[in-house]
């Protein structure tokens, strides 16, 4: 199986914020936005795999700037790194508020996705070259943030996660 550049998997989405979408408040409801998350980390790990592809996990999300009634939402999806037959898939999310000319961030996550056959069984997916800076600064962290997944999902024990051990642990 070819490896294929991470900047293939690319995946720029945008959203308006309707009425239906927000909350008492006027804002994006956070549920909304993970099914927005959801669908273009999705289409980042089929670009990848060129398979259908089910969500396996979702990283940590924290809510940092509300997007309100409005505004435009843009969820800028890509594959950081591709494991046996999961994916990482890092997003950067931006509000704007077009006739204001303002933007702003609203979040980052981590969604991992898991490549499946037509009867729903992992199968393998391509390796992810890291070709950018950052690419490379993506790839390097998601086997430590996929060890950290594991620990927290009872998947692996802490003593196995020798990427996460070397963290903390300083040569002297």
């Amino acid at each position: 199986m070819k490896a294929k550049p991470a900047k293939e998997s690319l995946t720029i989405m945008n959203e308006l914020v309707l009425p239906n979408d927000t909350n008492p408040l006027n804002n994006l409801m956070g549920g909304r936005l993970l099914h927005m998350m959801d669908i273009a980390a999705g289409i980042a790990a089929q670009k990848h795999s060129n398979r259908v592809v089910v969500t396996a996990s979702v990283d940590n999300v924290s809510f940092k700037n509300p997007i309100g009634l409005g505004d435009v939402v843009t969820i800028n999806a890509q594959v950081t790194r591709a494991f046996s037959t999961s994916m990482e898939v890092r997003m950067d999310v931006w509000g704007e508020n077009i006739p204001n000319g303002t933007r702003f961030k609203s979040n980052e996550a981590y969604y991992t996705f898991v490549a499946v056959d037509q009867t729903g069984r992992p199968i393998p997916v391509p390796e992810v070259i890291a070709e950018t800076e950052d690419e490379k600064k993506f790839y390097d962290g998601a086997l430590r943030r996929r060890q950290l997944r594991l620990i927290l999902a009872g998947k692996m024990k802490p003593d196995e996660a020798t990427e996460l051990k070397a963290l903390f642990l300083s040569e002297e």
